[in-house]
């Protein structure tokens, strides 16, 4: 059994490879453990932890992991929305689609940690962007409050969910909180991405479903 550890900003999306994902890859004979990044200590030598805010900490990191020898491979699964300055890339960013600037910033953090077992990954544009894949499912977990397919109408707009941008109120969390503003994200967010099933996010999100068929390979390998 391969092991993959899966470097990730927050509870959520810990929850979400510890439900969806650990259970998937078992058909392909790997293990895969949710790692939550670091943010800060406090003096008394407290951790608070989740959210990308210091890249030197997430390098840190990444790094630390990678010295984990019995690993086949390190990834990571945060927010393309909102990262921090400092991040690699950030500076020459393309202008062309988000899918190339994605992937400009994950090259550009594959040169900086420099390792033949770590594969980066950035959501676009965050987590929610991966719920957007069946809208409906998001007004079901609401059922006190329908917005009968309001953010259905907002998905139309675009090609692909993971196009849904990273503008301050238009980003895809923003949208689910106009409508549903008991939304909260670590309890929400792996319910519903469980409702619509790993299938139905693939299908929409190319840009997931490729980082999923690279993971997927190390396992046949």
């Amino acid at each position: 059994m391969k092991r993959l550890f899966i470097y990730v900003e927050g509870q959520t999306e810990e929850a979400f490879v510890s439900s969806l994902l650990f259970t998937h890859f078992l058909t392909f004979k790997m293990s895969v453990t949710p790692i939550l990044a670091r943010t800060k200590r406090t003096r008394s030598g407290a951790t608070f932890k989740g959210g990308i805010t210091s890249y030197a900490q997430t390098r840190q990191d990444i790094q630390r992991l990678l010295g984990d020898t019995s690993i086949s491979a390190v990834t990571t699964l945060i927010d393309y929305y909102n990262l921090p300055q400092t991040f690699p890339g950030m500076d020459d960013r393309p202008e062309g689609s988000c899918y190339e600037r994605a992937r400009h910033l994950e090259d550009a953090l594959a040169r900086e940690i420099n390792h033949p077992r770590f594969l980066p990954f950035l959501t676009l544009h965050e987590f929610e962007a991966l719920l957007f894949a069946e809208p409906d499912e998001i007004d079901g977990a609401f059922p006190d409050n329908q917005q009968s397919g309001k953010l259905a109408q907002d998905v139309a707009r675009f090609v692909s969910p993971e196009e849904i941008n990273e503008g301050n109120t238009t980003h895809p969390a923003a949208r689910i909180l106009r409508y549903y503003d008991n939304y909260a994200k670590p309890l929400h967010g792996p319910l519903i991405a469980q409702r619509i099933g790993l299938a139905t996010i693939r299908s929409k999100c190319a840009h997931f479903r490729d980082w999923m068929e690279q993971l997927e390979s190390i396992g046949m390998s």
